[in-house]
C-alpha cells in the first residue's frame, strides 16, 4: 500500500492481516514505486496525493515495466481522478472515504481473477483477433498485443459471445461481483484500452448504448458499427 496516512495505513495493516493478507506500506512516492518495481507482490494499492511522486506518476512508470493489479485510491467527487487513473492502467479504484470493508472485497475480486485456472477451451480467434486462454497471449492480424489481466478476461468474454451483445451489468459481475453503477467506468475504459490495442483503425467492439458491448464476428458487422 502506497499512502501517506500513517493512521489509515495502521488501520488496514490491522485488518487485512486478520483477513489473511500481509501487507506492506510505504508513505512516500519514489518509495513505494521503487519497492513495487523490484519486490514481487500481488496487488499495490495507491493513493493518488503523495508525498514526492504522485499516485498518476507512479502508475505511469509501474505499467510499462509491471502487470500487477493496481487499485487506486481517488478523493470522492473527483472524476477525472478516478478516469484517469484507469486511463493509465489501474484495475480498479475506490473513493475516499471508504468503507475498509468495500476494500477488502474488491481486493479479494481482483486476486480472484488471478487466481483462477486458464480456460479449459482452447484458443479462440474471431475476425483477425486471436486469443489464447492458456498463455494468455492475444494478437490482432498476427501482431502480438500487450494486455492486462482485466483487458484479456473482457476480451475473452466478448469474443466468446460474439455477435451478442453482453451487458455491463454482466462484464463488472464477471470481473468485480458486483453490479455496474451509473457513475462506474472501469469497465468503459477497459474496454477504451482494448479498442486502442486491438482495432487498428477497423471497429470490433461495438458500444450498445444504455446497454454493453458486441464483439463484431464479420466485416459486415464492423461496416455497421462504423455507420
Amino acid at each position: 500500500m502506497i499512502d501517506d496516512d500513517a493512521e489509515l495505513c495502521s488501520l488496514l495493516v490491522e485488518l487485512l492481516s486478520r483477513e489473511g493478507f500481509s501487507i506492506e506500506c510505504q508513505h512516500e512516492g519514489g518509495r513505494g514505486l521503487d519497492r513495487a518495481l523490484h519486490e514481487k507482490f500481488d496487488l499495490v494499492i495507491l493513493d493518488v496525493m503523495l508525498p514526492g511522486l504522485d499516485g498518476f506518476e507512479i502508475l505511469r512508470r509501474l505499467r510499462p515495466q509491471s502487470r500487477v493489479p493496481v487499485l487506486m485510491l481517488t478523493a470522492r467527487g473527483e472524476d477525472m481522478d478516478r478516469i484517469t487513473g484507469l486511463e493509465m492502467g489501474a484495475d480498479d479504484y475506490l473513493a475516499k472515504p471508504f468503507n475498509p470493508r468495500e476494500l477488502v472485497a474488491r481486493i479479494r475480486a481482483i486476486l480472484r481473477r488471478l487466481e483462477q485456472p486458464p480456460s479449459p477451451q482452447g484458443a479462440l480467434e474471431v475476425n483477425g483477433v486471436r486469443i489464447d486462454p492458456g498463455t494468455r497471449e492475444v494478437s490482432a492480424n498476427g501482431r502480438p498485443i500487450e494486455v492486462t489481466t482485466f483487458e484479456f478476461d473482457i476480451l475473452e468474454v466478448l469474443m466468446r459471445s460474439a455477435g451478442k451483445v453482453v451487458s455491463r451489468d454482466d462484464l463488472m459481475e464477471h470481473l468485480y461481483n458486483r453490479k455496474a453503477t451509473a457513475f462506474d467506468r472501469s469497465v468503459d475504459m477497459h474496454i477504451s484500452h482494448l479498442r486502442k490495442k486491438v482495432e487498428n483503425g477497423r471497429p470490433l467492439i461495438k458500444t450498445i448504448r444504455g446497454v454493453g458491448y458486441q464483439f463484431c464476428r464479420t466485416p459486415e458487422e464492423q461496416v455497421e458499427s462504423a455507420v
